[in-house]
């Protein structure tokens, strides 16, 4: 039985930061309940080693950086990988915070997610992530995951979770697209245009991610013409991984947060790298439908259908190259021009 104690021990090698109850909207770890802490649980859907002859160390980066660290019962810490965003990326929250909720799941399988982004995540501290176990009805079950920085409360999750059950399917048929093998890799950007961009930010722009991409319509990251509030986007990871389900989910979580709000803007022909558009997701939801491999390419749909108030509303949807319809994520954003000009 692990004792009441360690609590404390908790708070003093887990957080990042000093927690000071008064100014956090969360307790702080060593404040959570005992019966949190005093009880031994099985983790059943650990991300397992996952090598599957990786090659590329990006990859092999990204498996890491979602199995997390268990540190208590339904008590996980992550780190985080600068990739030249000034802030944690935000797909990279959403699918850490995927895999502490399946974590404390069995035999069961994720079918939707809703989370808000609640403040900016430190790229140079880790995030510890805490599940609360809501219900475990016959079919379904339902987490609640809270990401904390420095004794704060950075991002919110709730999840749910189902057994295997037959019943009816449709589904709305792919775009008819260039398959991603008819289309070039992106164009390289001039370097005259990244030279005007800051440093880290060219970093964001020019270093080789986990993920490849390939654009039905041409995109210029820098002068972005007006265009219809729609795009899809071919996507796969760069190496094979292993087979598990849980590894894959929390990989498309993760690369769900790319081009989705962007698509919000090409109507107003603006771009995240002018000096006067502030952009930032604000929440995200995604439903998984049918079996996926994110080591497959996988052709994101993207529309948006409204821009308001500062506010962008984006829709996605993902397919398998045989067409199939294996997950949909929605995203609302901030989309401001702060010098006072207007979209």
């Amino acid at each position: 039985m692990i004792k009441e104690a360690t609590a404390e021990e908790l708070a003093i090698n887990f957080r990042a930061g000093d927690c000071d109850e008064s100014s956090s909207p969360i307790p702080c770890l060593a404040h959570l309940q005992p019966h949190i802490l005093g009880r031994a649980r099985h983790n059943p859907c650990p991300i397992r080693e996952s090598r599957a002859d990786m090659t590329n160390p990006v990859v092999e980066e990204l498996v890491e950086l979602l199995k997390l660290e268990r540190l208590e019962d339904d008590l996980y810490r992550g780190q985080s990988r600068d990739i030249g965003t000034r802030y944690v990326f935000g797909g990279q929250v959403l699918g850490q915070a995927l895999s502490a909720a399946q974590r404390t799941v069995e035999a069961r399988t994720v079918h939707s997610l809703h989370a808000y982004f609640l403040r900016a995540g430190d790229i140079d501290a880790p995030i510890v992530y805490h599940v609360e176990r809501s219900r475990d009805g016959k079919s379904f079950s339902t987490r609640r995951v809270t990401a904390i920085q420095h004794g704060q409360q950075i991002f919110g999750l709730a999840a749910s979770f189902q057994i295997d059950e037959p019943g009816a399917e449709h589904q709305i048929s792919m775009p008819e697209v260039p398959l991603p093998e008819e289309l070039e890799p992106p164009d390289q950007i001039d370097p005259t245009a990244l030279s005007h961009i800051p440093a880290k930010m060219q970093r964001w722009l020019t270093d080789k991610g986990p993920f490849e991409f390939r654009h039905v319509y041409p995109r210029d990251e820098i002068r972005r013409p007006k265009r219809p509030p729609y795009q899809h986007v071919w996507l796969r990871l760069v190496d094979r991984i292993g087979d598990e389900p849980e590894l894959h989910r929390a990989m498309l979580a993760y690369a769900s947060d790319f081009h989705l709000i962007g698509t919000a803007t090409l109507p107003h022909g603006i771009s995240y790298l002018q000096p006067n558009v502030m952009m930032a997701s604000l929440d995200h939801a995604m439903w998984f439908h049918r079996p996926f491999r994110v080591d497959d390419w996988l052709l994101y749909s993207c529309d948006s259908p409204s821009t308001q108030g500062a506010r962008g509303l984006a829709r996605g949807s993902f397919y398998t190259r045989e067409g199939k319809l294996v997950a949909s994520t929605a995203q609302e954003g901030l989309i401001r021009i702060i010098d006072g000009e207007r979209v």
